[in-house]
């Protein structure tokens, strides 16, 4: 009950609305009844609606417990009939709970057809899904008005237990395959439009994007990596390639640097000047120039930062959607998987809460039809193995959770030998300022290795052909400047009064 505003002087209390509890919940008795007389009376009933209804899902417990010895009748694959379902409770001990023989035999009774029984079982599960709001939002009301619980730890609980309640029985329907072959061809003919041939975003790194064709929409990839090995140098140097190369908006959550510390990695990359010469300012007015000359390309660039320390799945949702929403967001970059967290949720251990995590960015990737790449840690295996081959990432180093694995469609490994003091290959060539992209899974195409430059001092991959052009571009500078002849007299005269059109031979 509502209670009035009273005026007090100068304060007035404030108008509380208590909802009306004491309204019969949301339940449909009859449609339970001949969904459960359908059930025993139509051979292929069960499959229909198997999909749509679980035994929670109806109201009366007495038809909880029929239905579940109906699916127990189905995973075992015996036939479901009125005489096979009384067996089946008696030997769960439930018979005379539910009524007995007489029950089941008046449930077949009150059924006319079982034309409809998809149609009468959704109406079930709508209720039970209004039940289960129902009684979410009182637990949340009760906590709210507990001062001694934190409003931000009960608004994570609320947002977990909502996403929670709001996977049940969402289920797609299926699809006839012509729409499907509309929408591959289509892709099919943008790849073909292209130079390259990519279906997918690029990423600047040209033999990457060759075994990937891009990266794809819906599709979770994992880069993961031993600490030092240049994890957020990687992803900083693609979201440059494809927001300033390709005008391809990014969004990047940050859980481990700030906004700032993030954007100034990106100016070392992008101005190459070194890192600790950005933290302290101590430029040389050569460097000065070069930062305001390169700089310029950041600006306007459509890379999106978010620095939300401890980022829950949740919150990543909801800060996705808008952004895909209001600002076109192609590909989501998340840094780094291991700092995120699923609060509201339960769990008995950090592996299932990771495992729920990774299965959550899988399906907002499919959701939004955009990659989304996340980084992670590998645990310590790699430090125990000898020898340059042991110091190879394999799958089995992916940190605290096998679902990390399972849920991806790409694991991508970043390996550079030179930190553990590998300078050569089996063939002596050097293997200093070399980085391998080692792609261990891809669910859609080929695994293999990929080389790239890695700029220490800039914290900056880049293109081995990329890398050779500059260095053969300096070098013939350098010749050239080398072999220039003295300049004369006549030149320095010439030079000096710098008014003359005329020039001296």
């Amino acid at each position: 009950m509502a209670e009035g505003s009273k005026n007090t002087g100068r304060s007035r209390q404030k108008t509380v609305i208590v909802p009306d509890m004491g309204r019969l919940q949301p339940q449909a008795r009859e449609l339970e009844e001949a969904v459960l007389g359908a059930l025993m009376l139509e051979k292929d009933a069960y499959s229909i609606i198997s999909e749509i209804l679980k035994p929670e899902c109806f109201y009366e417990k007495s038809h909880e417990k029929i239905y579940s010895a109906i699916v127990d009748l189905a995973i075992s694959q015996r036939p479901i009939d009125m005489l096979t379902v009384t067996e089946q409770l008696k030997t769960r001990g439930e018979l005379e709970e539910v009524g007995g023989p007489f029950y089941i035999s008046q449930l077949t009774s009150k059924v006319a057809s079982s034309a409809h029984i998809e149609y009468h079982a959704r109406i079930i599960a709508q209720k039970y899904l209004a039940r289960e709001l129902i009684s979410f939002t009182a637990m949340i009301q009760g906590k709210a008005f507990d001062e001694t619980i934190d409003v931000e730890d009960l608004m994570q609980e609320a947002e977990g237990k909502l996403f929670e309640i709001s996977q049940r029985n969402v289920k797609k329907d299926v699809t006839q395959i012509n729409p499907v072959i509309k929408d591959a061809m289509e892709l099919l003919q943008k790849a073909a439009n292209q130079k390259e041939g990519l279906s997918g975003l690029r990423t600047g790194f040209e033999a990457l994007d060759k075994i990937t064709s891009g990266w794809q929409n819906s599709d979770l990839v994992i880069i993961a990596a031993r600490p030092a090995m240049g994890k957020t140098a990687f992803v900083l140097s693609m979201a440059k390639n494809m927001a300033v190369n390709y005008n391809t908006p990014v969004a990047l959550f940050s859980l481990e640097m700030s906004n700032v510390q993030l954007v100034n990695r990106l100016i070392v990359n992008v101005c190459e000047i070194p890192g600790e010469k950005i933290k302290s300012g101590r430029l040389e007015s050569y460097e000065w120039e070069q930062l305001d000359f390169k700089i310029k390309e950041l600006y306007d660039a459509p890379i999106y930062v978010d620095d939300t320390p401890s980022l829950s799945v949740f919150e990543l949702r909801t800060k996705a959607r808008r952004l895909v929403r209001e600002h076109g967001i192609k590909i989501i970059i998340i840094d780094y998987l291991q700092l995120m967290n699923a609060s509201g949720m339960n769990f008995g251990s950090r592996e299932q809460e990771v495992s729920t995590i990774s299965r959550s960015l899988k399906g907002l990737a499919k959701e939004l039809n955009i990659p989304i790449i996340a980084l992670s840690q590998l645990n310590r295996g790699v430090e125990a193995r000898q020898g340059a081959e042991g110091k190879r990432p394999q799958l089995a180093d992916l940190r605290e959770s096998g679902a990390i694995e399972q849920d991806a469609d790409m694991v991508c490994f970043i390996h550079r030998p030179e930190y553990y003091k590998i300078t050569e290959d089996e063939r002596g060539n050097s293997l200093i300022g070399l980085a391998e992209i080692i792609i261990a899974k891809h669910r859609n195409g080929a695994v293999g290795d990929v080389r790239l430059r890695f700029k220490a001092e800039f914290a900056k991959f880049m293109n081995v052909e990329e890398d050779i052009r500059i260095r053969e571009f300096s070098s013939n500078m350098n010749n050239s400047l080398e072999v220039m002849p003295p300049i004369t007299p006549e030149g320095q005269d010439f030079l000096s009064q710098g008014s003359s059109n005329e020039v001296p031979f």
